[in-house]
């Protein structure tokens, strides 16, 4: 009985299989690129801002497309959506392999962003609405487990096939294995209509939107973005020389994230969204800063808090905005994540200006070889810590703000049965 009353799509179980083979297809694109910089830039001759760039593609073409299928969403539904996001996958996995050159990479990443967005845009409202209660959190959260589970995946595979001599591109294939599961499990599925009726009003996601907590959460998700994807994208070239083998931190860092998501229900029932989303950003800040200041196993240390610590950061915002701005409907969760993704496009290069810039610096200071490579990526980490930082102070106002709503609307309820009463 409880399972029915929380499952509102009957193929509901069909369409999370498939968003979740979606985002592993991210996740991949995220992970088995990361793996592969240092072979690229090496290859073609870039230079770390370069990279930056291209990573920065990733970035906004997600954003883009989330918008832009947050917006149509209601009118041409998630199977139309996701169609386009197949596509997205399929071309810009092929022209990357084929690509050959900077502004070649430039395109086939923004067409593989642009898939990634579209996926974020039609999987997160159908989430939303397919189930309700505490179990759209545990969903939510088991839905997002995907992308660190399949960095996971992905780093590994990038991990053994570049150990074993095997080229960038053929790696670069590997991404079309869940891209073709996904196409086939959503194909000819009905997806279900929204739970809050002015959730599918344009006009009411707008007036939502324009609400200050709305408003405050936006801001945090752009910090919390960053946070996250910030050290993740830059693992490869910043611990490289840091007696710790980068791919095996990244895989450390979303394994933990992936495990943590999967009970996200449990623990946001405990702690609540504030709560978890609070301490996430302390345990961040711990790990950002232990990356920036240790080497050799102390590194594997600093990736437990940092997993632990950014683990519930995208669900759960999300998952806020789903339940306490419910009629931003899926225009404001394509938004919320789609600033999300834009700010980290924005800093991509900026963080690759600072790598070029802290490794002038170093040069200048006398250091030379793999001591230059660590002192400059750790100084890039140092400058990294301030955004989880800030988030501490962002998320305790958040706490304070949320008690004290619950408070009132506790004594509004209270005083709205007493005057029924009498």
């Amino acid at each position: 009985m409880e399972a029915s009353s929380n499952v509102m799509a009957p193929n509901a179980n069909r369409l999370f299989l498939a968003s979740c083979l979606a985002l592993i297809t991210t996740a991949f694109s995220f992970s088995i690129r990361a793996g592969i910089l240092p072979q690229l830039g090496e290859e073609l001759s870039l230079t770390a801002e370069q990279l930056g760039f291209i990573n920065s593609m990733w970035f906004l073409g997600f954003p883009i497309s989330m918008v832009i299928g947050g917006l149509i969403y209601n009118k041409v539904g998630g199977k139309v959506i996701m169609q386009f996001a197949f596509f997205a996958h399929a071309v810009g996995i092929i022209l990357t392999i084929y690509a050959g050159s900077y502004y070649g990479l430039l395109i086939s990443t923004l067409l593989i962003g642009l898939g990634n967005g579209c996926t974020e845009a039609a999987c997160n409202p159908m989430i939303a609405d397919a189930y309700k209660g505490n179990r759209m959190s545990t969903m939510m959260n088991r839905f997002h487990m995907w992308f660190p589970g399949g960095i996971v995946i992905g780093s590994l595979i990038s991990k053994f096939m570049t150990d074993a001599g095997l080229s960038w591109e053929s790696q670069i294939w590997v991404i079309m294995i869940p891209t073709l599961i996904y196409a086939y499990l959503f194909f000819g599925q009905s997806w279900p209509k929204a739970k809050v009726e002015e959730a599918s009003n344009l006009s009411s996601n707008f007036t939502a939107m324009l609400s200050p907590l709305f408003i405050f959460m936006a801001v945090c998700m752009a910090l919390t973005a960053i946070s996250e994807f910030g050290p993740q994208q830059w693992v490869g070239l910043i611990l490289a020389k840091s007696g710790a083998e980068p791919m095996l931190v990244l895989a450390l860092v979303t394994g933990l994230m992936a495990v943590a998501r999967y009970f996200g229900g449990s623990v946001v029932a405990k702690f609540d969204q504030t709560g978890v989303l609070l301490g996430g950003a302390i345990l961040t800040t711990i790990g950002v800063y232990l990356f920036s200041t240790q080497t050799g196993t102390m590194a594997y240390v600093a990736a437990v808090f940092f997993a632990l610590g950014v683990a519930y950061f995208w669900p759960n915002m999300i998952g806020f905005i789903a339940d306490k701005v419910p009629k931003s409907g899926a225009l404001g969760l394509s938004i919320m994540g789609g600033i999300g993704m834009f700010s980290t496009s924005i800093f991509q290069p900026i963080i690759g200006g600072w790598i070029d810039a802290d490794k002038a610096d170093a040069a200048a200071a006398g250091f030379t070889g793999d001591e230059l490579e660590l002192v400059a990526g750790q100084d890039t980490l140092g400058t990294m810590t301030t955004f989880p930082a800030i988030l501490i102070v962002l998320f305790t106002i958040l706490w304070f703000w949320m008690r004290n709503k619950r408070a009132k609307d506790k004594a509004q309820a209270q005083t709205g049965a007493e005057g029924t009463a009498m």
